[in-house]
C-alpha cells in the first residue's frame, strides 16, 4: 500500500480539502496521510469562516509524518497564505519529494478566497517549481496567465505558461467552461486532452480536491502520469454522476460509488442466479416469448451493459420448464441492460428487470392486481432512433419514465414490423421481480 500525504485545509461539510482527499486515497487502495493547513466552517452553501494553522504547526506536522512513516506521493491544497507556502516548499525541497502534485486553491466554489492575494507570488516561485504535476481549473489558470481564457488556445497558452514556470506538467481542468468536461496537459512538448461527458448537476463540491488527491493516489501506485489522470478522471466522473443530494448548495461528490460498484458484483451474480433457480420451481415456461426471456440485475451506480449482469444465450423454454445454457454474467444482454440503465436514471433503486410473452390476459390481470403499468408504442419511435440498432427500448423506457408519476411495475409494447410485443416486469432486486412473476401466475 502505497502512501499518499495530503496537505490541505479541512472542510467542516466533508465535501472537499482533507476530507475529500482521505475519502479518495482510501477508496482508491492508498494510505492517506494529512497535514492541516486550515479550519474552516463550510457547508453546502459556502465558507462561513477560515482558521489558519500556524505556520510552525504546519511544518510539526509535516516531520512528524515524514520522519516516521514517509511518503509515496503528496498532494497540495489550499495553503492559504505565504507563510504556509514557505513551510511546505521547505519540507519538500528538503526530503526531495519528486511526485507532488500541486492543486493551486484560490477560490471556493462559493467564491471565499482560499488563498491570500499576497501569497500568489510565493504560489508562483515556490510551490510551482515543485510540481510533478499542477491542476489549475480556469479561473486559477487565467491567474497565471493574466488575463481570460476564453478558447482552447487561450487553454493551451496558459498550460505553456504555467510550465514556463516550472511546473513539469500542466493539467488545465475544463469544468468551468461549456460542452464537454475537457481537460488539457501539457508535458512541456505535447498536449493531451482528457475528455469525458459533463453532468448537470449541483453535487460538484470538492472536485478540484477529488481530483487531484485521485491523480496522486495512482502517481504514487506507480502509474504513468497519462494512466493516472485518465484513470482519475472516470473516478472523479463517477463521484459526480452519483453525487449525493445533500445541503441545499452545492453538494458533495460520491467517493464511495468506485468501490461500492466494485464490491457489489459478486453479490449482484449470487443474487440473479438466487432468482432465477426460484423462477425454475415455477411453471412459467408459458411466460417465455418467441424470442427468449433475460433476467437482469445491475451492480449500484450502474453506467454500461457491462455493468448488467444477465443470462448468456437468454433464458428458454424446453417444453413446460424453463432453462439457461450458462450462469450470469456482466455484459450477456444489451438489450435487457439498456431497459435496466434507463430505468436507473429515473430512480437508482430500480436495478433489476425480466421480459416475457405479452399477452391482453396478462395485462388485464396485472391491471387486477393493481399494478402501475405503462406502454410505448414503438410506432412513434423517432426515424434516428430507430435507425441505430438497439436503441428501441433505451427510448422507450425513457418516454415512459419522463412522464410517469411513479415507477411502474411493468412496462409493455405491443410490436412493430419485424418487433414482438413484449411485456417488462421491473424490480428493485431479481428477489422483487419474481415476487412479481409469483403475483402474476397466481
Amino acid at each position: 500500500m502505497k502512501r499518499i500525504l495530503t496537505i490541505a485545509g479541512s472542510d467542516s461539510g466533508g465535501g472537499a480539502g482533507i476530507q475529500a482527499d482521505i475519502k479518495t486515497i482510501t477508496v482508491l487502495g492508498g494510505y492517506a496521510m494529512s497535514v492541516i493547513t486550515a479550519i474552516t466552517a463550510q457547508n453546502t452553501t459556502g465558507v462561513q469562516g477560515i482558521l489558519p494553522v500556524s505556520p510552525e504547526f504546519i511544518g510539526k506536522q509535516v516531520d512528524s509524518v515524514l520522519s516516521d512513516i514517509g511518503v509515496d506521493a503528496v498532494k497540495t491544497g489550499m495553503l492559504f497564505e505565504e507563510a504556509a507556502i514557505e513551510i511546505v516548499a521547505g519540507r519538500i525541497k528538503k526530503e526531495n519529494i519528486e511526485k507532488v502534485v500541486v492543486d493551486p486553491v484560490m477560490v471556493a466554489k462559493g467564491g471565499e478566497p482560499l488563498l491570500v492575494a499576497d501569497a500568489r507570488d510565493a504560489l508562483v516561485t515556490q510551490m510551482v517549481p515543485l510540481s510533478y504535476l499542477i491542476t489549475p481549473n480556469i479561473p486559477e489558470a487565467e491567474v497565471f496567465l493574466g488575463r481570460p481564457i476564453k478558447t482552447d488556445k487561450d487553454v493551451r497558452e496558459a498550460a505553456r505558461t504555467i510550465h514556463g514556470m516550472g511546473a513539469a506538467n500542466v493539467l488545465v481542468k475544463g469544468g468551468h467552461r461549456t460542452g464537454p468536461a475537457l481537460d488539457i496537459l501539457f508535458d512541456g512538448r505535447d498536449f493531451y486532452e482528457f475528455e469525458k461527458e459533463r453532468i448537470d448537476t449541483a453535487g460538484t463540491h470538492g472536485t478540484g480536491c477529488t481530483y487531484s488527491s485521485a491523480i496522486a493516489t495512482f502517481v504514487g501506485q506507480g502509474y504513468p502520469l497519462r494512466d493516472s489522470i485518465e484513470m482519475a478522471k472516470g473516478f472523479i466522473q463517477r463521484a459526480i454522476k452519483f453525487a449525493f443530494p445533500l445541503g441545499s448548495g452545492h453538494g458533495p461528490t460520491n467517493h464511495y460509488a468506485h468501490i461500492a460498484r466494485e464490491c457489489s458484483r459478486y453479490e449482484t451474480l449470487k443474487a440473479l442466479n438466487k432468482g432465477l433457480e426460484r423462477l425454475k420451481v415455477l411453471s412459467i415456461a408459458h411466460l417465455v416469448p418467441e424470442v427468449q426471456t433475460n433476467f437482469g440485475y445491475a451492480i449500484p451506480f450502474a453506467e454500461s451493459a457491462a455493468d448488467v449482469a444477465a443470462f448468456p444465450g437468454r433464458i428458454i423454454r424446453i417444453h413446460d420448464r424453463i432453462e439457461t445454457v450458462a450462469g450470469p454474467a456482466f455484459g450477456a444482454s444489451r438489450h435487457i441492460a439498456s431497459i435496466i440503465l434507463a430505468v436507473m436514471r429515473y430512480n437508482a433503486e430500480y436495478r433489476s428487470a425480466i421480459n416475457i410473452r405479452f399477452s391482453e390476459e396478462l395485462i388485464a390481470r396485472c391491471g387486477k392486481l393493481g399494478w402501475e403499468i405503462c406502454s410505448f408504442d414503438r410506432a412513434m419511435e423517432p426515424k434516428d432512433v430507430k435507425e441505430q440498432e438497439g436503441s428501441t427500448l433505451e427510448w422507450g423506457t425513457d418516454s415512459v419514465l419522463s412522464s410517469a408519476h411513479k415507477m411502474p411495475d411493468m412496462i409493455f409494447d405491443r410490436g412493430d414490423w419485424g418487433k414482438e410485443p413484449m411485456i417488462r416486469i421491473l424490480g428493485k432486486d431479481p428477489n422483487d421481480v419474481v415476487n412479481r412473476i409469483i403475483e402474476l401466475v397466481g
